[in-house]
């Protein structure tokens, strides 16, 4: 029987795992990293072990000190959660070789599962090995790990070799193995997925199906269970294939089996050979405990007789730490507050006062809904994000709420293509317009001004505030009078430190602010005070890159020096942030006329990288 057990991983599935295992009475332990020293996982845990190394990306990677670290805590069990060393056979056999049970799929099961070329073959497939004009587009693809990383959607022949190499360098930074492949892109497909369980006795049992086919730079940004409007036959095949694929490999454990869906039809994608992110959907519909049932398996107990019955609909979104304003690159910084409604669920690695940092995922919690109908988790889902306080870097909230709430989602038309086709509309409008005159009148509440009221006997000209909302400039105006504060085509009606009250075309709306520093959050808007006159020696030359955030400079593109002529959108170089990397494009056609980047180097936000001086 399992009694302790060490989770070799971080964040947001340490901690689920962690809760699991408190339920069950299971003592835990966390490994961590230096960045992770304070991190929430490490300080849930019964006890935590600190990896040592100086790359703090990578040290999630060494399955070395992950083993010795739960032999000398005195765990007798090691879960992977997902990610990193989840799909590791070598880890898992050298959890197994130090006496310690393995919470997963046997390791034969892993390798013939992990390398998704490998996959493709046991299920019949081949990738792709010469490419020609004829079989664009194409998609590369990782061949270890998911969740987006090392893939590509190559449509230009001219553009693959680039893509090669950039994907085999992100697949090796998250994985830890650069093998790439590339098959077919399937256009506007459904992303379907098949949850399956099975034991040490012979029985798979699939557990129903999932869609994730909202995605955004192939990264799952929403999923549902069940999968909506499949036809019974095709729900039947879907199952079959998943239970064969483990069947072929002998599996035992939670597993799942990905497909894309296309014209009535399915396409096997890859078997996950761990807990997806997404499992949260389907315990919700199945009312289990996946990892529970990982551990009993573990354990060597068979699955229940009965199988459990699906009931209902649940839907998970993934919010992130990242600016839409600024081409969705991750952010950083102090998550002052975090915070949902009461009903649903939120499994997050934070905690209000923790640091994010640039080494790992952006991802900050999964928020579920469960409900008797879709239309009704749906709906959940979309308010409960919608009035959730969330006080710290930027995020994709407003994305979320605005694809839950659109006509293809709610109608559940949503294919891989979505946000291709949506995005522009979807990010359009998020800020509140009136959030700057909000923050501006709290603020004219704030500091020792306040306590004299700002009123002036001599008329003068109105008082003036600048903030930066979704990467655009906004200057309000106010003036203090003897009745209180005015704004033109406003009414104000109540205004203090953290509460006003407007009046806008005879409706009153209430708007909560919380300040941090020169960061405001009035309602769901983020904005940034800005100085009332700006600094003239802040300014660049036309033309300058900046570093979006805090990262590393991994490559720069061949041959590029200063004097080099180079064509809007070009790749200039490419920056990696938790673990991902982000290309650095040429803003206009013209020459380089400067280049600070070189390969290795840490930037921070706003660092200057490169001039590109417009025309030859």
């Amino acid at each position: 029987m399992i009694t302790s057990v060490l989770v070799a991983n971080r964040g947001e599935i340490a901690c689920r795992v962690f809760r699991t295992c408190r339920e069950l009475g299971i003592r835990t332990i966390a490994v961590h990293s230096d960045a992770d020293e304070g991190a929430l996982h490490a300080r849930v845990a019964d006890a935590s072990v600190r990896l040592p190394g100086e790359a703090p990306a990578d040290t999630y990677l060494r399955g070395d000190l992950i083993v010795k670290a739960a032999v000398a805590a005195g765990a007798d069990a090691v879960h992977p959660g997902y990610g990193f060393l989840s799909e590791n056979a070598d880890f898992a056999r050298a959890v197994q070789d130090a006496g310690l049970l393995w919470i997963g799929p046997p390791p034969e099961a892993i390798e013939a599962m992990a390398s998704k070329t490998r996959a493709k073959q046991l299920m019949g497939i081949q990738p792709l090995t010469h490419v020609t004009e004829a079989d664009l587009p194409v998609l590369v693809k990782a061949a270890a790990g998911g969740g987006g990383r090392g893939m590509r959607v190559v449509r230009r022949l001219a553009d693959l070799d680039a893509e090669l190499a950039s994907a085999r360098a992100e697949a090796a930074s998250a994985f830890g193995d650069g093998e790439v492949f590339v098959e077919p892109y399937v256009e506007d497909g459904r992303h379907v997925e098949v949850q399956i369980l099975a034991d040490t006795h012979g029985t798979i049992r699939p557990l129903g199906t999932r869609d994730c086919s909202l995605q955004r730079r192939h990264q799952k940004v929403v999923e549902e269970a069940p999968a909506p409007g499949l036809s019974e036959e095709l729900q039947q095949e879907l199952s079959t294939l998943a239970v064969r694929a483990a069947r072929a490999v002998d599996y035992v454990g939670a597993g799942t089996v990905e497909f894309l869906v296309a014209d009535g039809r399915a396409h096997f994608l890859e078997m996950n050979t761990r807990l997806q992110v997404e499992h949260p959907v389907t315990e919700a519909v199945f009312g289990i405990d996946l990892v529970a049932e990982q551990i009993r398996v573990a354990e060597g107990h068979p699955l229940d007789i009965d199988p459990p019955r699906a009931r209902g609909h649940a839907v998970e979104a993934r919010l992130y730490a990242e600016d839409p304003s600024r081409d969705w690159t991750p952010q950083t910084g102090r998550l002052h507050r975090l915070s949902v409604p009461e009903g649903v669920r939120l499994d997050t690695g934070y905690t209000d006062g923790d640091d994010i940092g640039v080494h790992y995922d952006p991802m900050l919690a999964k928020i579920v809904a469960y409900a008797p109908t879709r239309a009704e988790a749906v709906r959940k889902l979309a308010s409960a994000l919608e009035r959730a306080v969330i006080h710290g870097p930027v995020t994709n909230r407003d994305l979320l709420v605005s694809s839950l709430r659109h006509p293809e989602f709610t109608a559940a038309r949503t294919d891989t293509g979505f946000y291709d086709r949506h995005l522009p509309e979807l990010t359009a409008s998020a800020a509140d317009p009136h959030a700057p005159l909000a923050a501006a009148l709290a603020d004219a509440h704030t500091g020792p001004r306040s306590r004299f009221g700002g009123w002036r006997n001599v008329p003068s000209q109105p008082q003036t505030k600048r903030y930066q909302m979704a990467g655009e400039e906004h200057e309000v105006h106010y003036r203090h009078t003897r009745t209180g504060l005015e704004a033109d085509g406003v009414r104000v009606v109540h205004a203090e430190e953290h509460l006003v009250l407007l009046e806008v075309d005879g409706v009153q709306r209430t708007f909560e602010v919380a300040r941090y520093g020169d960061q405001l959050h009035v309602n769901t808007t983020t904005l940034t005070a800005l100085a009332r006159f700006p600094d003239p020696t802040a300014q660049h030359a036309p033309g300058s890159l900046l570093a979006p955030m805090p990262g590393t400079v991994v490559r720069v593109a061949d041959g590029l020096t200063a004097g080099t002529p180079v064509k809007a959108g070009d790749p200039l170089l490419w920056l990696e942030a938790m673990k991902m990397q982000h290309k650095i494009t040429a803003p206009v056609t013209g020459t380089l006329s400067e280049l600070h980047a070189v390969p290795g180097q840490q930037v921070e936000p706003g660092m200057l990288l490169a001039v590109v001086k417009e025309g030859f």
